[in-house]
């Protein structure tokens, strides 16, 4: 098998769709390497990104794998003769190597792993644990994906909010609301397997080649829900609404746990106390109650840098002339990206999160009477306006006293302080652009219109954040107009409060995947600050697995 490189594609030989980018890639690969159509036995794409760097020839670049009808000796002969040719360092031997989830024997009935949380992490750990013959009990305390969406629904509409299923809980975690990224700078040998599952249960089959996938929140909730069921067809069991209220750790070893299952027709609450020798840890980073537990329980946690700040709002139009020029809106383009950052003379600095292109800001609360802004996109990112949170980091210095948790006290008290600036109901207080550099109220809004789906109260954002965090964004936005133009536009919509991209916490763990003097707990995911998003945290997931299983 050939691999290719570097395959270059103008946007005007493609219309977006899947098959457009097949023939143009194969039409490009018979011409650079002298074939005739009858010489390519097979066609795999691996990698699609775009080249912005001239706005006068924004051009698609392609990574693409070759067989060849003549078998290994044609290859060998063709690989021999491009060596004299240009492209012949865009050019390698390949072996496919098709990752395959392990199994393992199959142990007692009565020695089946807990996994807590299904999120991203919970899901991957539970169905590498099922796919291994071990029949894991996956306990997730919101709803499955069609009544997590009416409880989002319900919110948005009237303000009512479910504390155990909305935005942060419930199947699929936070990222089945946050556009489905699953864009990573980490590096895994089990990506590949994830995006293939996410694929089998129904992502688009394009996220296996393009070099920044999503699914889009319109789509994950299907596709973790097919996650489940396979889970459940490999003797899985799955237990939605209910939630772990208790652990039991005796000797230094996790003896039990006690969850609480809400019968939502009836109400009544089911208390159990199950036996568990391997407790997985998935909680995610808004279960502020688990991490009060673990403290309770003496597991070993550490506070670790996150972040916070507000959602920024652009006109999608106006990003994408930034990026594309006269290309702008070119149908094999899409929406375009962005992804920013910068460091001050003071030391800090402040940094683009889960830019949401064509998307929406979400209201992501979690808890009573407080604000919290996320954001998501649907499959076609056609939404008018881009959004992206805007954030600075917290440092573990920053913080006062010495206890673990001040970091979620800390978010805490931001979240009920906009909740208090948009005059309750789950308003949230908003400012532009201009006026916030200049540190005053606004008043109004402009030209971009705040998609946050509870409304927005006019005035100013920095006093629902610490002063570092205000004042190191208020430096930072002419900085990054400098970047991408017309990022710090007067009329930008500024958002608040982001406080929930990462975990404030660290559950510690050693080498073998195990809580520090917690035998038997296995902290997992983005929540136990292992991860920092969807195909980290089921990476994660998969390898906390393997933990389990002694691999």
């Amino acid at each position: 098998m050939i691999e290719i490189t570097g395959i270059r594609v103008a946007p005007e030989r493609l219309d977006g769709t899947d098959d457009a980018d097949l023939r143009a890639v194969r039409q490009a690969v018979l011409r650079m390497l002298r074939l005739a159509p009858d010489d390519l036995a097979s066609l795999e794409l691996r990698k699609r990104s775009i080249d912005a760097r001239k706005k006068n020839e924004v051009q698609l670049l392609f990574t693409a794998r070759i067989t060849l009808r003549g078998g290994q000796n044609a290859e060998r002969t063709l690989l021999k003769k491009a060596a004299k040719w240009r492209v012949g360092k865009q050019l390698k031997t390949v072996e496919a190597k098709p990752v395959a989830w392990k199994r393992t024997t199959v142990l007692p009935a009565d020695d089946r792993p807990v996994v807590v949380g299904a999120g991203c992490a919970g899901l991957f750990c539970a169905l590498a644990l099922a796919e291994a013959g071990r029949a894991p009990i996956l306990v997730e305390r919101g709803d499955g994906s069609r009544e997590r969406t009416r409880a989002i629904a319900t919110f948005n509409e009237t303000g009512v909010l479910d504390p155990e299923s909305n935005i942060q809980f419930g199947l699929g975690g936070a990222g089945t609301f946050s556009d489905g990224k699953l864009s990573t700078g980490t590096k895994s040998p089990f990506h590949r397997l994830v995006l293939e599952t996410l694929v089998e249960a129904g992502a688009p089959r394009r996220i296996l080649w393009d070099a920044k996938p999503h699914v889009g929140s319109d789509i994950l909730p299907r596709v973790v829900e097919n996650v489940l069921a396979r889970i459940a067809e490999l003797g899985g069991e799955v237990r939605l609404r209910t939630r772990m209220c208790d652990l039991d750790v005796t000797g230094g070893r996790v003896q039990s746990v006690t969850l609480v299952s809400h019968d939502r027709a009836t109400g009544i609450l089911r208390e159990e106390q199950l036996g568990c020798s391997q407790l997985v840890i998935a909680c995610g980073h808004s279960a502020r109650d688990v991490f009060e537990l673990l403290k309770r329980r003496d597991v070993m946690l550490e506070r670790k840098t996150f972040a916070m700040g507000v959602r920024i709002e652009h006109l999608q139009a106006d990003i994408d002339r930034s990026q594309y020029g006269h290309f702008a809106g070119h149908p094999s383009l899409g929406a375009a990206l962005y992804k920013l950052a910068v460091h001050l003379p003071s030391g800090r600095g402040a940094f683009s999160f889960c830019m949401c292109p064509g998307g929406y800001v979400v209201a992501a609360a979690s808890e009573p009477e407080g604000v919290v802004t996320n954001g998501m996109s649907l499959s076609d990112r056609a939404g008018t306006n881009a959004n992206a949170g805007l954030l600075a980091n917290v440092f573990p210095d920053d913080l006062p006293g010495d206890d673990v948790l001040a970091g979620l006290a800390l978010q805490r008290s931001c979240e009920k302080a906009a909740y208090a600036a948009g005059g309750g109901g789950y308003v949230a207080p908003a400012q532009l652009v201009g006026d916030f550099l200049q540190d005053v109220a606004s008043n109004a809004g402009g030209s971009v219109v705040p998609t946050y789906p509870r409304g927005v109260a006019w005035g100013k954002v920095d006093p629902c954040l610490p002063d570092y965090v205000s004042e190191t964004l208020r430096a930072a936005i002419p900085l990054m107009g400098r970047r991408l133009r017309g990022f710090d536009v007067a009329d930008a919509v500024l958002t608040g409060v982001e406080t929930r991209s990462s975990s404030p916490v660290r559950v510690t763990r050693g080498s073998d995947g195990q809580a520090v003097r917690t035998l038997g707990l296995y902290p997992c995911g983005e929540g136990a600050g292992y991860a920092g998003g969807i195909m980290s945290a089921a990476a994660d997931g998969i390898r906390c697995a393997e933990w389990v299983l002694g691999l």
